[in-house]
């Protein structure tokens, strides 16, 4: 698969949650909930599902980013709305491979303008 195609169908999933937002460990550190959408999956089936798959934390995917705020080299960015408080069993991380943190702590770590519409008040989530 070409590089270009692997951007195109890779989705980044945005849960913030009472002022927090949602990161997952990687070997290079803290990063978005992420992976692959699958053959006719869309940006927001496939961030629900990787939120669940990851961390077993039910959301919503609720709306895909703007182009202005998600490079489109980037692949897709999904606004997810938090739908359960307490994660499920059997998600693929452990417990503290799961972290929330405060919103304004995150300004590098999410894409472009995520967390400047969120401290504006202008993100629905």
């Amino acid at each position: 698969m070409a590089l270009e195609q692997a951007a195109q169908g890779m989705v980044q999933a945005v849960v913030i949650h009472n002022g927090r937002l949602l990161l997952v460990e990687q070997p290079d550190g803290s990063a978005l909930p992420s992976g692959v959408r699958q053959p006719a999956e869309s940006a927001e089936a496939t961030a629900a599902r990787l939120v669940y798959e990851l961390t077993g934390y039910l959301v919503d995917g609720s709306s895909t980013l703007e182009p202005e705020a998600a490079p489109a080299d980037s692949g897709s960015v999904v606004l997810c709305r938090l739908l359960t408080d307490d994660p499920s069993d059997g998600a693929r991380l452990a417990p503290e491979q799961i972290h929330w943190v405060p919103v304004a702590e995150a300004v590098d770590i999410t894409p472009r303008g995520v967390v400047r519409n969120y401290l504006e008040g202008h993100t629905p989530v």
